[in-house]
């Protein structure tokens, strides 16, 4: 694969980090202005914090956070949480996301709203800051998206066969799984590590199988992964608009200013 699988470290660890010493042209977000301003923007819309994890490899160059939010009326087996990675050394640039996580295995959702900030700009750590603020500030209405994409998904059926074949174009044809996690799918389609209280021949089973193969992923590719994986079954499946203008303004290539 080219890499190790991302570890968990601490906060205080990320916080501590500092850049390569390199004559960059870029200028580079610390993780530690990340987990502050995350924290300091949280607080401000009101929101509770019940839990973090933050994963790192390439000593600690590229990172990710997961910050689950409580969220009183969420549905008894999923919760809200805000995902984000940034890279100390531009190897990718900084994004975050609001999404949803199913309480039992700590599996992601992530729907098709990611905020991508390049590190080109000197501005980048107010736009940073904006993006953070945007993704929170929208967080319930976000969330409450993915609460109704999970229960259409609990009611679609979905044959052994059938998850069989888009297991097969997952990684084949779209490239959002690889060789390692299309044999974890296999391994959890036939034996799943997790009772998600739900028939295993429906959509939402097969949706499980997945994104617990996908937690391997690499910092850079987590969200962006994540993100094609829910709109590839929401497509597909529950027949939604593959991208919606909301998407598409929410998308700013940076590079191009």
């Amino acid at each position: 694969m080219g890499y190790k699988k991302p570890t968990e470290v601490s906060k205080e660890y990320l916080k501590n980090l500092m850049p390569p010493k390199k004559k960059y042209t870029y200028l580079v977000a610390q993780h530690k202005f990340i987990i502050n301003k995350t924290e300091e923007i949280i607080k401000k819309y009101k929101l509770n914090i019940e839990k973090e994890i933050y994963k790192a490899n390439l000593n600690g160059n590229i990172a990710q956070g997961l910050i689950y939010l409580n969220h009183d009326s969420a549905l008894s087996d999923a919760g809200m949480m805000f995902g984000w990675t940034n890279s100390h050394d531009n190897s990718v640039k900084f994004q975050c996301a609001i999404g949803a996580y199913v309480k039992v295995c700590s599996n992601l959702m992530i729907s098709g709203e990611i905020s991508y900030i390049s590190n080109k700009l000197r501005t980048v750590l107010v736009n940073i800051e904006k993006k953070i603020e945007y993704q929170i500030k929208n967080a319930y209405n976000t969330f409450d998206c993915l609460e109704q994409d999970k229960i259409s998904l609990e009611r679609k059926s979905m044959s052994f066969q059938e998850q069989c074949g888009i297991a097969g174009l997952l990684y084949i044809d779209k490239g959002i799984v690889n060789s390692q996690q299309i044999n974890v799918i296999k391994n959890e389609m036939i034996n799943p590590s997790y009772d998600y209280e739900i028939n295993e021949e429906t959509a939402w089973a097969f949706y499980n199988h997945v994104t617990h193969a996908l937690k391997s992923s690499h910092p850079k590719n987590w969200l962006k992964k994540s993100k094609q994986f829910h709109n590839f079954m929401t497509t597909k499946y529950l027949g939604k608009s593959p991208i919606s203008k909301r998407d598409i303004d929410n998308f700013v290539d940076y590079d191009m200013l």
